[in-house]
């Protein structure tokens, strides 16, 4: 008769995990920013606006399509110039040995524009004739959120890192301190992690940081010409190994200053000369944009989300109306996971909701811990908590983050989420990161959880 198995015991172990970036300037991430101004400009004026909007770009064009029901009156034209603008392309020359070309134009870019209303099929079982509370998802999907506490926004410091170094790429390029940058680019980062025997994982090291970044040509570019409107004295572009130089004192080191661990001290010192840089590997990268790859709306949704860590659903967010649900439920999601984890209910969190086109309830709601849950708690008593504290039909989710307000243009480059929320002309943004506190429940056991779950009206929002 065989042996019952064993119980393995729980070990710790070390391993390398990669996370990447783009800046706003990619040619994708441009898309999602125009999807999304237009996203912003029909609910600025009617908030109930149904939006599903698609960019592409490629060389000097810009094409939005897709479907809008709206009220608002749009001047598409205006709209994309105006984002494509604010990313910093005002330069296009069709020439791929022109060095000064960042590869599309605000000025002289052709504007295409393939929009149709939502159709009425999906209108009529989605909204049409429902109470705010009753509108039903935009689509069927599955949607994840994900948090962990080793850092203190519960990001993952390859993803928040990676993140980072784009955006402080792009500040650095705005505010002139490094003029010469361009606005494509991308980074990525390795960080040797040690997962504890409870499952919660610790950065002990940064192994690997890679950066590609656009730039004018080294040693001939000037300033006056580069930067439009530029009055001050001239300024020549340095050579490949100042540029290169610059970007690991006032990017990297700068960035990483600013990343708060668990511990309370910077992600800094876990930098040092362990640590493996290659910035610029191919060499120049003077040409970007559009010029040099085709954009499309929702292709950086790892980026947009975690980074690889804790699971995706598919669905993209960018020009998306809060009905649908691939934005909408992935940002009530994250809410959930954090509020775990803040509440020092586990240490890592990832949450899944379902939904069928149409229906309001979400279909399932799956937790998993890692084997991080604390107090007594079990993974099964967290789900009931998530169901007592959240309701997640579309409706609600709408409500309780403020998604009808125009604000997502802000959302559509560096990440979703690790984000600072805050309230600007009345608009709250990145809600979803004001986590709710759940630590009532440190002192709960099973049955207590189990009887405040019986006693809410859980059954009036989720399926039992």
């Amino acid at each position: 008769m065989a042996e019952p198995a064993q119980k393995k015991a729980k070990t710790t172990r070390t391993f390398l995990f990669s996370s990447e970036s783009v800046n706003e300037g990619h040619p994708d991430k441009l898309c999602d920013q125009v999807s999304d101004a237009v996203l912003d400009a029909c609910l600025r004026e009617d908030p109930q606006s149904k939006v599903a909007c698609e960019t592409c770009t490629k060389d000097n064009m810009v094409m939005v399509a897709g479907e809008i029901t709206t009220k608002a009156k749009l001047d598409y034209d205006k709209i994309v110039r105006a984002a494509v603008l604010q990313i910093g392309y005002d330069s296009y020359v069709d020439d791929l040995s022109s060095v000064d070309s960042k590869g599309l134009c605000d000025k002289t870019c052709e504007v295409l524009v393939r929009i149709n209303k939502q159709s009425p099929d999906i209108a009529g079982g989605v909204h049409v004739g429902k109470t705010d509370m009753d509108v039903g998802a935009g689509d069927q999907g599955i949607m994840f959120g994900y948090a962990s506490d080793e850092t203190s926004d519960c990001m993952p410091l390859t993803h928040s890192m990676a993140t980072r170094l784009g955006k402080t790429l792009t500040d650095v390029r705005k505010s002139g301190e490094c003029w010469w940058l361009r606005p494509d680019g991308k980074t990525q980062v390795t960080i040797e992690y040690l997962q504890h025997a409870d499952g919660s994982v610790e950065p002990k090291k940064i192994h690997t940081v890679v950066i590609s970044t656009q730039h004018a040509e080294p040693l001939k570019a000037v300033r006056s010409k580069e930067c439009a409107g530029y009055k001050g004295p001239e300024m020549t572009a340095p050579s490949m190994e100042a540029m290169n130089k610059e970007i690991e004192e006032k990017v990297i080191r700068r960035t990483l200053q600013n990343i708060t661990l668990k511990n309370g001290q910077p992600a800094l010192t876990l930098y040092g000369s362990h640590t493996h840089l290659h910035i610029n590997p191919s060499g120049k990268f003077i040409i970007g944009g559009p010029q040099g790859d085709a954009g499309l709306t929702g292709r950086k949704i790892i980026i947009d989300t975690y980074g690889g860590w804790g699971a995706h659903g598919g669905g993209a967010f960018s020009g998306k109306d809060p009905t649908k649900v691939d934005r909408s439920a992935a940002y009530i999601c994250r809410q959930m996971a954090k509020s775990v984890v803040t509440s020092g209910l586990s240490a890592r969190c990832l949450v899944q909701l379902s939904y069928a086109i149409g229906v309001a309830k979400p279909l399932s709601l799956f937790v998993e811990t890692y084997g991080t849950e604390k107090h007594g708690l079990d993974v099964d008593d967290i789900t009931n908590i998530l169901k007592v504290e959240f309701d997640c039909r579309p409706g609600a989710i709408a409500v309780s983050l403020a998604l009808r307000e125009p604000k997502y243009q802000e959302t559509a480059a560096y990440c979703h989420f690790g984000r600072e929320p805050y309230t600007k002309e009345g608009r709250k943004y990145f809600e979803w990161e004001n986590a709710m506190d759940l630590k009532k429940y440190q002192t709960m056991k099973t049955e207590q959880v189990s009887a405040a779950l019986k006693a809410s009206n859980y059954l009036t929002k989720w399926v039992d």
